[in-house]
């Protein structure tokens, strides 16, 4: 995976430490959600803990049993600490592109975009494992849930925001660097029946705006910017702006790292 940890771990651990704070305060506000706040995250002693929790409630099915799961994830969790790494770097992104977030504790509680995300964390963790079944399983549970698609196999980077995130497919071969922006129905997808390499690479700083497709290995270069319902079909150079189908250069982002700053605009 590359990923890279950019908050800190679970000893010296800022983003921890204003959910818990902030939430106990949100627990004493409002009374009708006391128990589920206390469950997801006042009961717990690190971030991992909660995660795994709340995500495992929201994974689990009558054949798979939510406490089964909580312990699958916390082993992950416990054993590859990049995860927790990822998942913290992926609430910072969120915190600071996403103008209706806050708080550290609503995408923790509330995005399906970053809970979709740390499925993603765990079967990619379970695949690389050799548990390829498991992984699959929780592909689907994650697709039933978030509505959001992620190939188990996909390469995906830290700092990553999935805005709104319904209908995002992400297929085998993908690979998506640290410090990506996607909105609702991208997709990175193939062209056909081909096997292999048959996915997008997406790099560092790009924004995949509402709607777009990206088909085949076509690589969208570093600080791209991917205008709303485009096709992308081949090749993105860096620091582009594409728009169209199929899509064709149209101009330049007015910044080097266009996921950071949200702009979907094609008017830079």
């Amino acid at each position: 995976m590359p990923s890279k940890e950019k908050a800190a771990g679970p000893q010296d651990d800022p983003i921890w430490d204003e959910i818990r704070r902030e939430i106990e305060g949100e627990a004493r506000a409002e009374s009708v959600l006391e128990h589920f706040l206390q469950a997801t995250v006042l009961d717990h002693p690190s971030l991992e803990s909660s995660l795994a929790f709340h995500l495992a409630q929201k994974l689990a099915s009558p054949m798979l049993p939510a406490e089964t799961l909580r312990e699958g994830i916390a082993e992950a969790l416990a054993a590859d600490a990049q995860i927790g790494g990822a998942a913290r770097a992926d609430l910072q992104a969120i915190r600071e592109r996403d103008p209706a977030c806050t708080s550290y504790w609503m995408p923790l509680l509330y995005f399906k975009g970053f809970h979709a995300l740390q499925a993603y964390r765990y079967a990619h963790w379970l695949w690389n494992d050799g548990r390829r079944v498991l992984a699959l399983h929780l592909q689907n549970r994650g697709s039933e849930s978030f509505g959001v698609d992620i190939h188990p196999a996909a390469q995906l980077g830290s700092g990553i925001f999935i805005d709104h995130a319904t209908s995002v497919v992400m297929g085998e071969t993908s690979v998506v660097e640290d410090d990506v922006s996607l909105l609702h129905e991208v997709t990175l997808g193939g062209t056909g029946k081909e096997s292999g390499d048959r996915h997008p690479k997406v790099r560092r700083g790009v924004l995949i705006c509402a709607g777009a497709k990206v088909l085949g290995n076509v690589e969208v270069g570093e600080g791209a910017k991917i205008a709303a319902g485009s096709v992308v079909l081949s090749d993105v150079p860096p620091h582009s702006t594409v728009a169209g189908v199929p899509a064709e250069v149209v101009g330049r982002p007015e910044f080097d790292q266009p996921a950071l700053e949200m702009n979907s605009r094609l008017g830079d």
